[in-house]
Parts: C-alpha cells; sequence; structure tokens
C-alpha cells in the first residue's frame, strides 16, 4: 500500500524522543537529505536539479531544532520553517502547528497531498503529529510510553495512527532513520527514497539522513 511520505514520533526504549521523516515517491524518486547547521533539506539528486521546476513541493527544509536545542520539527513540506519560527518565538506547539497548517493548506498538486508534521520536546517528552487535508486538520498530542511510536503519512493513513512498538534496538538517529525508512510496519510501505531523523541527546538533538540503497 503507499501511502507517500511519512512523518513518526516516538520514545526509545531508553526513553529518548525522536522524530523522523521519509519521502516516498513515486514521480519524484532522485532526491536526497543534507543536513546542514541544525536542519535537514530535501533537495534534488546530482543531474536532476531540474525537477523542481516541474514540482514546486520537492525540496524544503524537513527538520529544524529550535528553542535553543529543545524543540524538532519534522514535516513533508515547506511548513516546517513556520512551525519551527512560531515555537522558535514562544508560541505553544499545538497553536504552532494548528496554525501554520491552516496558512499554508494542503499542497496545491495534482493529488492535493496533505501537509504533515510532528513536533517532539526533548525536555518534557511531549509528541505531537498534525495533518491538514483538503476535508480537514486533525493537531493530536500523544502521551507515548518508552518504546512506542505513533505516525502519519500523506495518503491512506492520512490521520494520526494509534501508537505503536519501537524495535528495541532504535536507540540512536542512525536506527531510527532505518526504522521509517523500511522496517516493521514501514516495509510494507513501498517506494522509500530517503530519510532524516532528529533524536534528542544531553546537548540537543543528533539527526541523521541516508538513502534507500541502489539494490533495495
Amino acid at each position: 500500500m503507499y501511502i507517500g511520505r511519512i512523518v513518526c514520533v516516538g520514545r526509545s526504549v531508553d526513553d529518548r524522543v525522536f522524530a523522523a521523516y521519509r519521502v516516498s515517491s513515486r514521480s519524484f524518486p532522485n532526491r536526497t537529505a543534507v543536513l546542514v547547521d541544525g536542519r535537514a533539506a530535501i533537495v534534488p539528486k546530482p543531474g536532476h536539479e531540474g525537477d523542481i521546476h516541474k514540482n514546486p513541493y520537492i525540496a524544503y527544509n524537513c527538520v529544524r531544532v529550535v528553542a535553543d536545542n529543545r524543540i524538532a520539527v519534522a514535516t513533508n513540506g515547506s511548513q516546517t520553517d513556520p512551525i519551527a519560527e512560531k515555537i522558535d518565538l514562544g508560541m505553544p506547539i499545538r497553536e504552532a502547528l494548528a496554525l501554520s497548517h491552516l496558512a499554508m493548506d494542503y499542497e496545491k498538486d495534482d493529488y492535493n497531498t496533505p501537509r504533515v508534521s510532528g513536533v517532539i520536546d526533548r525536555s518534557n517528552g511531549e509528541t505531537w503529529l498534525a495533518v491538514v487535508r483538503e476535508d480537514g486538520i486533525n493537531v493530536r498530542r500523544y502521551a507515548l510510553e518508552p518504546g512506542q511510536f505513533a505516525y502519519v503519512a500523506t495518503y491512506e493513513e492520512n490521520d494520526p495512527m494509534p501508537a505503536g512498538s519501537v524495535p528495541a534496538d532504535v536507540n540512536s538517529p542512525e536506527r531510527a532513520a532505518q526504522f521509517v525508512l523500511g522496517e516493521g510496519v514501514f516495509a510494507d510501505r513501498p517506494n522509500a527514497v530517503t530519510a532524516v531523523s532528529a533524536m534528542a541527546s544531553d546537548q540537543g538533538f543528533d539527526l541523521y539522513a541516508c538513502d534507500v540503497l541502489p539494490d533495495a
């Protein structure tokens, strides 16, 4: 079942919050994630820069760390920046998610692609998911226990899903990215391209990005 882009929030077994974002694409698979100064961006791979002229929604900041390294935001589009900036200015997470999603609305592409977003707060363990579709908006806070995760996708599973179990070895940003890229429930979600994760550390968040292997 193709569900498109995925935003996942969770708490590792050793009780560190994490957020992960996965690009799944049937039309524009030649993309990768790059890490720069506490943020991650989805960009076309070398040789495919012209794709951005075919679809303006395929390149964007997908992860940002703000609020003195306390909060990480992960999304499937350009809503990353307004959500992060509102939180950085002191707006509560719920209001930042709701206002940004209402203002930007779903993407005006051929599929009316929903915007999906996640926010995690390492200071209190809060985890949030949000989605805006052409038929509504949903902003939800999860009371996740250590070893649990939740996710929302752009298609089919485009309401925040019930909590599931995180594999015990998902205890690093590398493993969080690999998990959403193709393990557990995500193994049956096709067309994975690249993934980014942010996992809480003592100093802030550790970020990691990885692409699907060519033979995957």
